[in-house]
């Protein structure tokens, strides 16, 4: 994303040397007045628009009016590399396609008609870019009969890189993702461990009570036939044998409830650890959903949605290099975001002015001062306005509590 917020550094990719007919045609486009279609672009641009400008629902639609007979079950992969077929076809499939993308960014595209040089089109790509919505205006750009050559290479390298860093950003996320997947699967083994262990240990303890129970049974006939039959002190030998074994008994059993206490403790502290990490499992689901949502609206200026459950949001610490980012996410659903970095530069004295002129604040508890935290939740309870921790620092946190109005705390 940061490619396209510092757009107008050009990227270093190579120009292709047209050829003379590509050179004869370009000398043309100053004087069309109607866009191009895709087969009158280079076969260079196609896996761009198709990809950019067009969802796979879209795509797999237009696919399916021409009669393309596995359409539904074909993967994202197949029907994207026949969109790019099709693209570069004069035929019905071409015309659909075109359709469908002049339909799915006809208000982009009537912004882009008013203008009549290269000039005027990169500065309004630019406010696009600015503005999130890329995948119209990338199509307004390429299909403008005033986009020359290098224009449409520029817009193109930025378009390029902008897939590498979104797919880097999202693999990231992703590895985290299941590396507490794994986590969490092992913590259920060895939750299963212990349970088996603590259920043998209960039958152990079952068959302990029924040896016990045997022995005093034993017991009270040997004290009855002992009484009928032998003297006292061959009585009193073997009831004292009797009472040993009971004792020994006695005290196997007490070691038996030991370890099954102990056995109980470690059960409930690691399904207390499980269910932490379930917490934070979908907690990180829930932010890489939100991440890949607002990720989206760089390529569906549909997705875009309006917020006004949060006002003005105050944010209080945090990673000074981030806050750019944090508030293009912010504007993307129209939030004004005032920052204080907790002290660090700016004066805690300034909190109380900013917390009155915010509708509500948020923090993030790894990277903020305990001070400046406990400021900011007595200044808010004071002013009855909400607040909220946020998990971390990171872009997936804000754009999570971003996406639904904050509760009071």
């Amino acid at each position: 994303m940061s490619v396209l917020l510092n757009h107008k550094r050009p990227f270093a990719l190579p120009i292709v040397e047209q050829h003379p007919d590509e050179r004869s045609a370009a000398s043309t486009i100053s004087v069309r007045t109607q866009r191009l279609k895709t087969w009158e672009l280079a076969p260079m641009f196609h896996c761009s628009i198709v990809g950019t400008c067009l969802t796979t629902t879209e795509l797999r639609q237009v696919l399916a009016k021409v009669g393309d007979i596995d359409t539904k079950t074909a993967t994202d992969h197949a029907l994207h590399s026949r969109g790019v077929r099709a693209a570069g076809q004069r035929d019905i499939a071409a015309k659909l396609l075109n359709k469908a993308l002049d339909r799915r960014h006809e208000r982009i595209l009537k912004q882009f008609s008013k203008l009549s040089t290269p000039v005027e089109i990169k500065a309004q790509w630019d406010r696009a870019v600015d503005d999130g919505d890329i995948s119209g205006a990338y199509w307004a750009v390429m299909s403008h009969p005033a986009s020359g050559r290098p224009l449409m290479n520029d817009i193109f390298g930025e378009v390029h890189m902008l897939s590498h860093l979104v797919g880097s950003s999202s693999r990231l996320d992703l590895a985290r993702l299941r590396r507490l997947q794994l986590d969490v699967e092992a913590r259920d083994e060895k939750i299963a461990r212990q349970e088996a262990r603590l259920q043998a240990a209960a039958e152990d303890n079952i068959l302990l009570q029924k040896r016990i129970e045997e022995l005093e049974a034993g017991l009270r006939r040997a004290q009855a036939f002992a009484g009928e039959t032998f003297p006292a002190s061959a009585d009193q030998r073997q009831e004292v044998r009797l009472s040993e074994k009971l004792q020994a008994a006695e005290e196997r059993a007490e070691a038996y409830e030991k370890r099954l206490a102990q056995s109980e403790t470690k059960l409930a502290d690691a399904q207390s650890q499980a269910f932490a990490f379930a917490e934070e499992n979908l907690a990180l689901k829930r932010e890489l959903d939100l991440l890949e949502a607002t990720i989206a609206v760089a390529a569906d200026p549909a997705a875009v949605t309006s917020s006004d459950g949060h006002g003005t949001l105050l944010y209080v610490g945090g990673r000074p290099n981030l806050f750019d980012r944090l508030r293009k996410l912010a504007e993307s659903r129209n939030i004004e975001l005032l920052f204080h970095d907790g002290g660090v530069e700016d004066n805690l004295s300034l909190l109380p002015a900013m917390v009155g002129r915010a509708s509500s604040a948020v923090f993030p508890v790894d990277c903020i001062s305990h001070s400046a935290a406990d400021m900011v939740k007595r200044l808010c309870r004071e002013s009855d306005k909400p607040y909220l921790p946020l998990r971390s620092a990171s872009l997936a946190s804000f754009a999570a509590v971003i996406a639904e109005p904050l509760a009071a705390e």
